[in-house]
């Protein structure tokens, strides 16, 4: 462990324990633990064990059900959606599950120039996103952390038309504390970061060289930026490398661990699933794979243990899947995606310079038609960042349910401004549609702060929130 590290305890013979007991459980103990989880307080990590076990399908029906009630008394019909920014692919770890890894040659090499950046940002900008999560291998040009901190500026600066990018999250590689400092001054919304396996062993098995070997900085990440400032974090797992089960409650170890220290766990957890990357053999044959029925399970489990958290599901899935878990915890998704430096721009899906295959390649606007069409809110709100709801502010209105009187508004604001600014006919049809049922359904309160916001969007003016 490297000097100043703040130690983050994963306890595996507790999660181990917590599952052999929940095999004990009956049916009539699962409905227990459905009918808490509907309060949507939260469960206990033995409570969450026990769901890991729901196989009837009549028990699974109704852990679903649950999920979906929870989900909508929480967040609505709200779905936020955001790009990733691919500025770097360079990278000096060795993860065998990784297209990136220092050792594959057969992927394309390239980290973006600021100018490359900006192309691809005002790409971005006029497909209609207003919310970008950068990313970049584990290693930088010659400028160093510098390059991350200039690229950051560089997406700030890009202007369109009447848009721009209003929030830049950031999954990048651990950072000192000094650096999340410098992080936190350039203005991002949330830093994020991927434990990829809570397993210690199993840790060891797949990272075989560079920075990323060492688990303990690694899982201590969220701490020193926390401790710098950064109070939205998000954390995630990559399914398939180790059991799905014990991933879910070393977890919610992390997340209990942030809480305690901080008062606040993670705004976000991200649920990749393992896909397959150019020269990696590992991501052909994940270790253990996780099937679309458990996958289903694993986002109704998170929305049920820990409510008020965002859940992000990726393009790594396909359109369909995406769809299946909306209801069921899923709250943020990426949309339009390209993991390759350079792909928005220049046009192209390379599968020699990408990360990871993708399952759902349709472009923004078929991708909100389909939302819409669904029933769900598009939204681009960046509010609560630029107004300072967030980490435990955002959770004092969230716990009570007063955010949706900020949210609600918020969304249908920014969806008119991409239904007015970059929709196609169809989906401007299909949108404005969704809007008027939308107000009519909302009480009288939300539907005067909504109808106002939307008005402002109609009359020419963006960016307007509450």
């Amino acid at each position: 462990m490297r000097t100043g590290t703040t130690t983050v305890e994963i306890r595996e013979s507790e999660i181990y324990q917590a599952l052999e007991r929940a095999e004990q459980c009956d049916p009539a103990c699962l409905r227990d633990v459905f009918a808490k989880a509907r309060a949507a307080r939260g469960l206990h990590p033995s409570e969450v064990a026990t769901l890991t076990t729901v196989q009837e399908p009549d028990l699974l029906e109704e852990l679903f059900a649950t999920a979906r009630e929870v989900k909508h008394t929480i967040y609505g019909k709200r779905l936020v959606l955001f790009a990733p920014l691919y500025i770097s692919n360079l990278c000096a770890n060795e993860c065998l599950y990784c297209a990136f890894r220092a050792s594959n040659r057969e992927v394309k090499r390239r980290a973006l120039t600021q100018e490359e950046i900006a192309r691809e940002v005002k790409t971005l900008i006029e497909q209609g996103h207003k919310r970008i999560l950068l990313v970049a291998g584990e290693s930088y040009p010659r400028q160093g952390f510098q390059y991350v901190l200039d690229s950051l500026a560089t997406v700030y600066s890009v202007k369109s038309g009447p848009g721009e990018v209003r929030r830049v999250n950031v999954n990048i590689a651990p950072l000192t504390l000094d650096e999340f400092r410098l992080l936190k001054q350039a203005r991002i919304g949330t830093y994020q970061l991927f434990q990829e396996t809570y397993h210690r062993e199993t840790y060891a098995r797949v990272h075989r060289g560079g920075k990323k070997m060492d688990y303990d900085w690694r899982l201590s990440a969220m701490d020193r930026a926390m401790e710098a400032g950064i109070d939205d974090v998000g954390i995630g797992i990559l399914f398939g490398l180790a059991d799905w089960r014990f991933e879910i409650l070393a977890l919610l170890q992390h997340i209990a661990h942030l809480e305690a220290r901080f008062g606040v766990g993670p705004h976000t957890i991200s649920v990749p699933r393992l896909e397959p990357a150019v020269g990696s053999a590992l991501s052909q044959h994940p270790p253990h794979p996780v099937s679309d029925l458990d996958f289903r399970k694993i986002v109704a489990i998170l929305r049920l243990a820990v409510p008020y958290t965002g859940i992000i599901m990726s393009t790594r899935e396909t359109a369909q899947l995406r769809r299946e878990t909306f209801a069921l915890g899923v709250s943020q998704i990426s949309a339009g995606s390209r993991t390759n430096p350079g792909g928005y721009a220049e046009g192209e899906y390379d599968p020699e310079a990408e990360q990871f295959s993708l399952g759902d390649h349709r472009a923004l606007d078929e991708v909100i038609r389909d939302v819409a069409q669904m029933g769900y809110i598009p939204s681009f709100c960046t509010a609560c960042y630029r107004l300072g709801r967030t980490g435990g502010d955002f959770m004092d209105l969230a716990k009570p349910g007063e955010i949706k009187h900020h949210c609600d508004p918020n969304a249908l604001s920014t969806f008119q401004e991409y239904l007015l600014d970059y929709a196609s006919p169809a989906t401007r049809e299909v949108g404005e549609r969704l809007i008027a049922q939308t107000l009519a359904g909302m009480d009288s309160r939300t539907r005067k702060i909504s109808e106002r916001l939307l008005a402002q969007v109609k009359e020419g003016k963006r960016d307007v929130y509450c």
